[in-house]
């Protein structure tokens, strides 16, 4: 009688444990810190599209767009206001880590939460006009430390934004010990700073592979490197990585989600395993090469450690560059 009693109450903690788990996606919702349309947004619909799919969740994902310091309003909302909820997860991406490094949401910090998986990346490039007589990372990384002054990089976003660091984490890994030394010039948008190269303006280009694309196609341009760790698949097969080159460089664009730091164990390894079965299968392949994503396998613990070395790295340059003290 005591073990089936014994046995009868394992079961039961099981089936509970089990049933909180499956509870965390009753009513999934996913926080797009932006207005409808971009990055954030296409992060959490398309996903919650696809769990729904793919059985991975039962009910349709409520996609919630709370826009406001570039993600800082919904971040302190998930802090303080919702910071044990097992069913909710939020987009987030590069640009999430580069505020976080720069204190661009006040009073929070990335420990706040809890970090689950990435579902792909656009990789970094550098890039110059077709007819340059630049060919290779290095030969223009030694133009820049021989001569900053000669070499102006034109990118997409602010000074101290995406554009700006990547290529900042090339000179770095290079060895220009001043990565100040290096002029960069923002653009509104990458189109425009691909207009300036093109124009002269400017010798170098820094973006992501997406934006890149068009401009290589057009025989405008050449990719003198992508700041991914191996060579991408498929058409952009062709483009050498920095690392290939001696230059130990990775900027990913990454996308991907993180919970509220107070969301259960259980519930946060089941998410997480949810997203990875969402990552390897063949459905999502096919939705990566639709919208231009690398691979970024990354899910739970590894992927905490990889936010965590980019805040980092992120916050050593940008004190280097005087974007923070």
């Amino acid at each position: 009688m005591k073990f089936t009693v014994t046995r009868g109450l394992f079961a039961a903690v099981a089936l509970s444990l089990s049933a909180f788990a499956a509870g965390a996606q009753e009513n999934p919702e996913c926080i797009a810190p932006a207005n409808p349309g971009g990055g954030w947004d296409f992060t959490c619909r398309q996903v919650g599209k696809s769990l729904q799919d793919l059985g991975l969740i039962e009910k349709t994902m409520q996609v919630v767009n709370l826009a406001g310091g570039g993600g800082g309003v919904a971040f302190a909302e998930v802090v303080n206001k919702r910071a044990d909820n097992n069913s909710l997860i939020v987009a987030a991406s590069s640009a999430t880590a580069t505020r976080l490094a720069q204190g661009a949401y006040p009073g929070n910090s990335m420990d706040q939460v809890r970090w689950l998986a990435a579902i792909g990346a656009d990789y970094g490039v550098i890039a110059v006009a077709a007819d340059s007589e630049v060919e290779t990372l290095p030969q223009l990384l030694d133009v820049i430390k021989n001569d900053p002054s000669s070499v102006s990089v034109a990118g997409g976003s602010a000074v101290g934004g995406w554009d700006h660091l990547k290529v900042l984490i090339a000179a770095s890994a290079y060895g220009i010990e001043d990565v100040r030394s290096v002029k960069y010039i923002a653009f509104d948008g990458g189109g425009e700073a691909v207009t300036q190269l093109l124009a002269g303006s400017v010798q170098a280009f820094t973006g992501d592979i997406s934006e890149a694309k068009g401009f290589v196609d057009s025989g405008d341009i050449k990719v003198i490197a992508v700041l991914s760790p191996e060579r991408l698949p498929g058409e952009f097969a062709e483009f050498a990585t920095a690392k290939e080159q001696g230059v130990d460089a990775i900027g990913a664009n990454w996308r991907g989600f993180y919970a509220p730091g107070g969301m259960s164990d259980e519930a946060y390894d089941a998410w997480v395993s949810k997203i990875g079965d969402l990552y390897a299968s063949d459905e999502w392949k096919e939705v990566m090469a639709a919208n231009g994503l690398a691979p970024l396998d990354l899910q739970g613990a590894a992927f905490q450690e990889f936010v965590a070395g980019s805040v980092a790295q992120i916050q050593a340059i940008s004190k280097e560059i005087g974007i923070i003290k």
